[in-house]
């Protein structure tokens, strides 16, 4: 098996979670995942309690391929967290696959994270020479271990006990026999938000895990914020100092669905003006605006809405090829760009075209597209990056490559242009981009990916790079 070369970076993974005695938490929890397969395809998993028992059903695939049978079911359910899996700590596999479930002396717990912990391995080091016993590869895992040897007297405390010796990035949902949990890191990379249906009480990391299940969006998470929910209703503590806000920009960009609400921000809002700003910073003219399919197309309609240049479909999405598939017989991977995307020749031949695409992260994938359009017909090749030039790795829940491999690290936007072969390029400027996210503060976001200004830091070195750390002798 082997992976199409993406020009994007990854997505991180999407957390759920349900606490009603009349809804089937199971069923809610099943529907919210699938609405939020687009932050994790590697597995999934739906954990469940009655009060007395707690069982989990996780798979590697997708939301439908793990649960194609049945959703996982128990007398008197009324708590369930689910999780999709895209790894940023530790391998695909069976093991890693969350939500996760132990026992402890102050009984079970189960935990699903979103996210990446920059001083994961210097507290498993800790725990490990203290006798703790890890069966995963995964950074989550510190957090379950930290709970059970805490010593306060509520969950709450040992949670917020435990979250207080945790730094990077962390949505969580966790489940106790009578308690769901959700909190979000006191920088608020990831997102999470909080909704109600009926007696329903309803977790998820986009808004549109509410939509799906009909649930009235209540409001985010607060950075620093653990909000409790049992059977007195919800409880909202706040564990952390009040610090510089990082919420990731690139949910914006890119890993949100268009329909979803971050923080007051609509997604597809922030894209259709990140469109209309590179409209009016490129200024390009040609006789048509096409997408790269489908995190580039809000964009490209904003180009073509400020431009006045109409917007096309050029390049047509193959929907049936997931994130990985065997490689076809030829070497080069021309082929399994082919696969994935074609060029309607009628739409582009003897034209000059603008393609608007969120990011270039290799630029291997943008060389292929165009040369695909150019075989198709197209005069010229005009493309816009509806992101700043991405030149540095992150280190909070996205699994990006080394800097070596960021083509924006080692190029100029001229000789990015020219290893791509297109006619000109534009990149988003970061100023462009603070001013398409206006319904929050500029200033609470990370750029770091743009400009090395890494929220969180242990010494001179962001920390958190390694995805197989606690992988002994695991080639990267």
């Amino acid at each position: 098996m082997i992976e199409i070369e993406s020009n994007h970076w990854k997505e991180e993974c999407g957390v759920y979670g349900v606490y009603s005695h009349d809804e089937d938490v199971s069923a809610m929890t099943y529907l919210g995942l699938y609405a939020l397969q687009h932050r994790g395809q590697e597995s999934a998993g739906i954990a469940i309690t009655d009060g007395a028992w707690m069982d989990v059903t996780r798979g590697m695939g997708l939301v439908n391929e793990v649960f194609r049978h049945q959703v996982p079911h128990m007398d008197n359910q009324y708590i369930a967290i689910g999780h999709v899996r895209y790894s940023t700590t530790g391998s695909s596999l069976l093991a890693n696959t969350q939500p996760l479930i132990v026992n402890y002396a102050g009984g079970k717990i189960s935990l699903a994270h979103n996210g990446n912990l920059t001083n994961a391995a210097e507290i498993r080091h800790d725990l490990e020479q203290k006798g703790t016993i890890f069966q995963t590869s995964i950074d989550s895992e510190v957090f379950v271990n930290l709970i059970a040897r805490s010593r306060k007297a509520t969950v709450e405390d040992k949670i917020m006990e435990s979250l207080l010796q945790i730094k990077g990035a962390y949505c969580l949902t966790i489940m106790t026999e009578t308690k769901l949990i959700g909190v979000r890191d006191p920088q608020g990379f990831r997102p999470l938000c909080i909704g109600k249906l009926d007696d329903a009480w309803i977790l998820s990391s986009e808004s549109c895990g509410l939509d799906v299940v009909g649930a009235e969006f209540v409001r985010d998470v607060e950075p620093g914020e653990m909000v409790v929910i049992d059977e007195h209703g919800l409880t909202s503590y706040h564990f952390a100092k009040e610090t510089q806000r990082a919420s990731c920009i690139f949910e914006y960009i890119y890993f949100a669905r268009p329909d979803s609400v971050i923080d007051g921000q609509s997604v597809h809002d922030a894209r259709f003006m990140m469109g209309r700003m590179l409209a009016r910073e490129s200024q390009y003219k040609g006789d048509v605006v096409i997408s790269v399919p489908d995190s580039g197309t809000t964009a490209a309609t904003g180009y073509a809405y400020e431009s006045g240049i109409p917007f096309v479909e050029g390049l047509i999405k193959n929907r049936y090829i997931g994130r990985t598939f065997i490689q076809p017989t030829q070497k080069k991977r021309d082929t399994a760009v082919k696969l994935k995307l074609n060029a309607i020749r009628s739409a582009v031949e003897g034209k000059s075209v603008i393609m608007v695409d969120d990011s270039i992260v290799r630029g291997t994938t943008s060389g292929k597209i165009v040369k695909m359009l150019r075989s198709a017909g197209a005069k010229a090749v005009h493309m816009c990056v509806s992101s700043p030039p991405i030149g540095y790795p992150c280190f909070y829940g996205i699994d990006t490559s080394v800097r070596k491999e960021l083509i924006a690290a080692t190029k100029t936007v001229e000789e990015i242009r020219e290893y791509i072969q297109a006619d000109s390029l534009h990149f988003l400027s970061i100023e462009g981009l603070k001013q398409c996210v206006s319904a929050v503060r500029a200033d609470d976001m990370c750029y770091a990916c743009f400009n090395s200004a890494y929220p969180i830091r242990q010494g001179d070195i962001p920390t958190g790079s390694d995805k197989y750390v606690f992988e002994q002798g695991k080639k990267k």
